[in-house]
């Protein structure tokens, strides 16, 4: 008997890796996907984000030759999950040269692997180059295209055409087109015309697979909505018949006063995506059939007594709760545990729309575990943290559903009680319509005043604590179709200016965030850097201060972390601040740019807080004046208002009265000084 031996999702990313190790590519572990030192952004959004340093000409400490698979979460796609190929988390191959080799070797070298690695068929891979633009004075991409053309040649595709889709030939024998700059131009500014001077940027060649050779070259493709069709098919069409599996971008203009320059310094980045590849390698344009999927669909099959891909509603609703609990694993596993801001914020989103399209399963009891396990089980051999810290993640996610099924129950009473109001701003332009979608018969409302439904799940979430993703649900229950990101924006403007008044409120009462400036109170605040960075070293670097209240009796500090802390946990951290104190370090302030602070390491993890200069308090750090011993280590450096003492010498004694849970994935710590 032949047994046919067919490659899984993590063969295929070693072997990625493998090939290019061949190549005399360095591999990299994947970077976090809460990106280190970089206050722009909350997530690793693309393979090539942990890169950027190295592709801008910083050296990279492993050299010029760098392959990786880099776990990858986008945000901005949550509401776009449903259908067969969007996810939030996705995992992004890629391959860098820092100025060493350029287009020859990379387009021969993703030939090899993509062709005979792989065994994609060359026949149903298209190709897809810059065709120039001659009012920039940036040339056409034929050194790619004759490249790429030579690669179909070597493996018997002899007559390929290098066609210009703006010629609109259709497919007609050709795999390998040119496209303008909107889709085969690389820079972080878009198109060429909108970089700035001194931006890099260069043409791309990105790699499509062919779902559906049969409907051949003049396939149509149209609106099934509007039902309007006409224009030939091609491999930038959005119908669905094509798939783009990879990029590779050629970084080679720089943009100058006088037009485009060549850079001194030319580099590759290649991205493609793991789940897309593997798609096109198993032939199915639906990527929640990929092997990394199937404990995770199989788990939510046994927990619903329904099979994916029966029912377009249900499958929409299983594809969501795959993704998003996937998601939610892999963040919480890099220290984003489930809160209501920053990174923790969008954890808990997931989580919680998991729970409410599970229900349109049928799945009502809690649920999460089971499939967090299958997500670990899918994924522990590529990324063994998840196994080790499996009993932290489960338990994190299981502890957010049974507060949002708490918060759900307490909701459906208290929103009755104001639908009229819901309905009135659902309805604000009085045009009611309703359609089919993709998740079943909908209302659809001309104009919906998302300020006065937000002004709604404002006023209940003050008064009952409920939070706005319940109102969400309830919103949906109702029929209606209205745009999510759209209420919840709404919603944080509220949060925002309630904050605001918030904030102003208290720095009538207070200044600087203490009940008094006795001397107490100024010892106690200072108490707390010292208590942060002593966490941070007996627990981690994953630990955040999340809040903290400092009366002239005691201090109160709040912090990330998600288990109970040992006794001998609490011994070291105690001993550490007594440490400190005794040492007697100095104490200094300086006013440095908010940006400057983060680049030299400062800590600082309230950056909505901050104004463009902040104060940096230094404890013990002898570069910075007000120091009185040049010997003395750096302690602690961090953005804070102060105030503080001028050396920690005569604090008292720190002893910890009461260490406790505060909420999810959060710690308080009570402290006093004698």
């Amino acid at each position: 008997m032949l047994l046919t031996f067919i490659m899984n999702t993590n063969e295929l990313r070693t072997k990625y890796l493998k090939y290019f190790e061949t190549k005399r590519h360095e591999i990299i572990a994947s970077a976090s996907l809460l990106p280190e030192n970089d206050p722009t952004t909350l997530f690793t959004g693309s393979g090539m984000q942990p890169m950027v340093p190295y592709l801008l000409g910083e050296s990279h400490p492993k050299g010029t030759r760098i392959v990786d698979s880099q776990k990858c979460f986008r945000a901005q796609d949550i509401d776009e999950v449903g259908d067969n190929r969007h996810t939030t988390f996705f995992e992004m191959l890629g391959n860098w040269s820092l100025g060493d080799y350029f287009k020859k070797e990379q387009i021969e070298w993703m030939a090899g692997f993509i062709f005979d690695e792989l065994g994609l068929d060359p026949k149903r891979v298209y190709i897809t180059c810059f065709r120039g633009n001659e009012m920039l004075g940036i040339p056409k991409d034929s050194e790619a295209a004759e490249l790429w053309q030579a690669e179909y040649a070597k493996r018997g595709l002899t007559d390929t055409k290098i066609i210009d889709f703006a010629e609109r030939n259709g497919m007609q024998g050709g795999n390998i087109f040119y496209y303008d700059e909107s889709k085969n131009w690389w820079s972080r500014s878009g198109k060429p015309a909108n970089m700035p001077e001194g931006e890099p940027g260069g043409p791309d060649t990105e790699m499509f697979w062919d779902f559906a050779p049969e409907q051949g070259a003049q396939h149509l493709h149209g609106d099934i909505d509007n039902e309007t069709w006409g224009d030939v098919c091609h491999v930038n069409c959005d119908c669905g018949r094509f798939m783009e599996i990879g990029n590779n971008v050629f970084m080679e203009y720089q943009k100058t006063a006088d037009g485009f320059a060549k850079l001194p310094q030319q580099n590759v980045d290649f991205g493609g995506g793991l789940e897309r590849i593997m798609a096109a390698k198993i032939n199915n344009p639906d990527v929640f059939m990929i092997d990394i999927f199937d404990e995770i669909r199989e788990s939510l099959q046994k927990l619903s007594d329904k099979t994916y891909g029966e029912n377009e509603a249900d499958t929409y609703a299983f594809r969501v709760v795959m993704d998003h609990l996937r998601a939610a694993v892999h963040l919480i596993s890099d220290e984003a545990f489930p809160s209501n801001k920053d990174q923790g914020y969008f954890t808990r989103r997931l989580i919680r729309r998991a729970v409410r399209f599970a229900s349109n399963l049928g799945i009502e009891e809690n649920f999460i575990g089971a499939v967090a396990e299958s997500v670990i089980k899918a994924y522990e051999g590529a990324y063994p943290a998840l196994r080790d810290k499996a009993d932290t993640i489960i338990k994190a996610m299981e502890e957010e559903e049974k507060k949002f099924r708490k918060a759900l129950a307490r909701g459906e009473k208290e929103y009755k009680k104001v639908e009229n109001d819901i309905l009135a701003a659902l309805d604000a332009g009085g045009a009611k319509q309703t359609k089919i979608t993709k998740i079943g018969t909908k209302i659809n409302v001309a104009n919906i005043d998302y300020q006065a439904l937000a002004k709604i799940a404002f006023d209940l979430f003050q008064t009952h604590g409920l939070p706005v993703e319940v109102f969400s649900d309830f919103i949906t229950k109702l029929g209606y179709d209205y745009d999510e990101m759209e209420l919840l924006a709404a919603f944080d403007e509220h949060v925002k200016g309630h904050q605001e008044l918030s904030r102003k409120g208290a720095e009538q009462k207070f200044k600087g965030g203490l009940a008094d400036h006795s001397d107490m109170s100024v010892k106690y605040h200072t108490a707390t850097h010292l208590l942060h960075i002593a966490l941070r070293k007996v627990l981690g670097e994953h630990v955040q201060q999340k809040g903290s209240n400092i009366t002239p009796k005691r201090l109160r500090f709040d912090f990330s972390h998600p288990d109970k802390m040992t006794d001998e946990e609490i011994d070291e951290v105690t001993r550490l601040v007594n440490g400190a104190i005794a040492h007697n370090y100095s104490v200094s302030f300086e006013e440095i740019p908010v940006d400057d602070a983060y680049k030299q390491g400062v800590i600082g993890f309230f950056p909505d807080k901050y104004d463009d200069v902040v104060k940096v308090y230094t404890i013990g750090d002898p570069a910075y004046p007000g120091n009185a011993n040049p010997d003395e280590p750096t302690f602690s450096r961090e953005i804070c208002g102060g105030p503080h003492v001028e050396h920690t010498g005569h604090m008292g004694t720190f002893i910890i009265t009461k260490e406790e849970a505060c909420s999810a994935g959060v710690r308080r710590i009570k402290a006093v000084l004698k």
